[in-house]
């Protein structure tokens, strides 16, 4: 029990600090993507760290099975190194035994992986899509920034604010756009703002105070008005409650309620998380044990690469599902079946080593 105590805080505390490391360089990569959408005002600000917090979950599922699979591997490898390892076998603590222990810590990560995996994570995707939805559905005159040239209109309108007030405000508004025929369209005028009719839902960018310059740019034949007063229609943007959801976002009763390609695809995914680390377990028990000559590390690019096999043709078992080109019944099962074969041979390599030395001694005499 003492031992079981040691190897289990051992190995969860490390796969927290592995786990804090890898989510960490994961939520960098995510921010400094969303921040370039913030810079070019495709996204509110306020919105960005939202959409980090509900994208951790997704990440976590990720990346708690690879936490875990390395904590094992530093863990195990350092008590190898130390001679730790050696004194329990000593003792009479074979490698099954071992690989028992190692269940229960892999078992609560399996727990806690499956939490985010089937519930958290679906959780986290739908309220993201929703607050991406609400950033599309914004206005683009909303989207707007002060002191920069921006694009609207698909990029066939060209804006510049000077200022923008706390109430929203347009202050020294440049609009410029291009026609048909090589003619363009120049408005110039000292505040704007957005207009809504809230019994039709339409919008309006209205402008007071300026300039209208419409003509051909090389010729005098421009046409240049004052107004008071300038208005322009806004397209009206979808409800949000039509968005249909990725099926990410979806439930897990609403995937076995609709079992299309896309949604047995992604029910699988959920699965293949928490099953992922008992079978990666499998992988880094025997991987682990290291000769003190070789170094630590020695064994982990070999059982990083493994890893990363196994999550790789996961990734491309679900795009076929997706596709129709992989029967669903197949599936991720056929992927995971490999892997524990594979850890099988691994683990009972030692084994199988002697039945075969053994056979060929046989045969030889």
């Amino acid at each position: 029990m003492i031992i079981f105590r040691y190897l289990s805080r051992e190995l969860l505390i490390t796969s927290l600090a592995v786990s804090a490391i890898l989510l960490t360089i994961f939520l960098s990569q995510s921010f400094s993507r969303f921040l370039d959408d913030a810079a070019q005002g495709r996204l509110a600000v306020d919105a960005l760290f939202s959409i980090i917090l509900f994208r951790m979950p997704h990440l976590l599922e990720l990346i708690l099975p690879l936490g875990f699979f390395l904590s094992i591997l530093l863990v195990y490898g350092r008590m190898y190194i130390e001679s730790e390892m050696v004194v329990l076998s000593a003792c009479g603590m074979s490698q099954s035994q071992l690989f028992r222990m190692t269940l229960m810590p892999a078992t609560l990560v399996a727990i806690l992986v499956a939490l985010f995996s089937f519930w958290l994570s679906p959780l986290g995707a739908s309220m993201t899509e929703r607050i991406l939805a609400e950033q599309r559905n914004r206005s683009e005159i909303e989207s707007l920034q002060q002191g920069r040239f921006q694009a609207i209109a698909q990029g066939r309108v060209m804006t510049y604010i000077e200022d923008i007030s706390d109430a929203n405000e347009l202050k020294k508004v440049f609009v410029a756009q291009q026609g048909g025929e090589g003619k363009s369209a120049v408005v110039i005028a000292e505040t704007g703002e957005q207009k809504l009719k809230e019994e039709f839902g339409q919008r309006y960018l209205i402008l007071h105070q300026g300039f209208s310059y419409e003509g051909q740019p090389g010729t005098s034949d421009f046409t240049i008005t004052g107004f008071n007063e300038w208005g322009r229609y806004l397209p009206p943007a979808p409800s949000i409650a039509d968005l249909e959801f990725e099926s990410d976002a979806r439930t897990t009763i609403e995937l076995l309620a609709n079992p299309s390609l896309e949604n047995q695809a992604a029910l699988q995914w959920r699965i293949a998380m928490p099953l992922m680390v008992f079978i990666a377990t499998l992988l880094a028990v025997p991987l682990s044990k290291t000769n003190p000559r070789q170094g630590r590390y020695f064994k982990m690019l070999p059982a990083i690469l493994i890893y990363v096999f196994y999550l790789t043709f996961l990734l491309n078992a679900n795009s076929k599902i997706m596709k129709g080109q992989l029967d669903p019944d197949l599936g991720l099962w056929l992927v995971h079946l490999t892997f524990l074969l594979i850890a099988l041979t691994i683990f009972n390599w030692q084994k199988i080593s002697s039945i075969f030395y053994f056979t060929r001694g046989a045969a030889h005499a």
